[in-house]
């Protein structure tokens, strides 16, 4: 398998807080991970570096074949990033959102619908503005928004934030989609006892750093 992300001792900062103090980790194509840690682990950080929006200060960092030190901003049209904010515009329907998004793309009105489909905002939703969604349904449509960009890079934080039993399943069905057609997923929880994820390999942040990187089952790769 292809290394999608390639980190050696990756240091970052913000501002003068050491967010990531040597983070080695590495993950190949088609691979879903979830990493988990407490609040201020440094796991939205982490998607970030990945995402190509912020430096790599020490170490060396690679995503998606290039150096996130000199070329870190060439891999951002082929990252789908969900972070805490959904990236919606509030004043434009849920087709009108997702539509967009596809425009980067250049996604036709066919994957468009299908997106919606997928993440069940088809019918009487469809043209429902975002400001007047619950937040379960803006968190099923930021997903759609990445259905129809078809990314190489899933970076997930917190995916089953504000979603009810059927948002869950849909997205772990999604999840499960995106790396059996070669995608890869990294996701981020702080609390692993409650997430209801697909991912056979579990890997914690804490203090800024990997403590440990272990599958499912719990025959792991050993401490990081």
């Amino acid at each position: 398998m292809n290394e999608v992300i390639n980190l050696q001792e990756a240091v970052v900062t913000l501002g003068q807080f050491p967010a990531l103090t040597g983070v080695t980790l590495q993950v190949s194509q088609g691979e879903i991970v979830t990493v988990c840690g407490p609040n201020g682990a440094g796991k939205s950080t982490l998607l970030r570096l990945c995402a190509g929006l912020l430096p790599v200060r020490e170490g060396s960092a690679s995503v998606l074949g290039e150096d996130l030190h000199t070329n870190r901003r060439s891999i951002r049209p082929d990252i789908g990033l969900l972070g805490h904010k959904s990236g919606l515009y509030d004043d434009l329907t849920v087709e009108e959102n997702v539509a967009f998004w596809g425009s980067m793309v250049r996604a036709g009105d066919l994957e468009v619908k299908e997106a919606i489909k997928y993440m069940g905002l088809d019918g009487r939703l469809r043209n429902v503005l975002v400001r007047q969604l619950s937040a379960g349904q803006r968190r099923r449509t930021s997903f759609a928004g990445l259905v129809v960009q078809r990314p190489s890079l899933w970076l997930l934080d917190e995916p089953h934030a504000a979603l009810d039993t059927e948002g869950r399943d849909l997205v772990n069905n999604l999840i499960q989609d995106a790396a059996a057609s070669g995608a890869t997923v990294l996701l981020v929880s702080h609390a692993p006892k409650e997430l209801s994820s697909p991912s056979g390999r579990f890997v914690t942040l804490a203090g800024g750093q990997i403590t440990s990187d272990t599958n499912k089952e719990g025959s792991g790769d050993g401490t990081s």
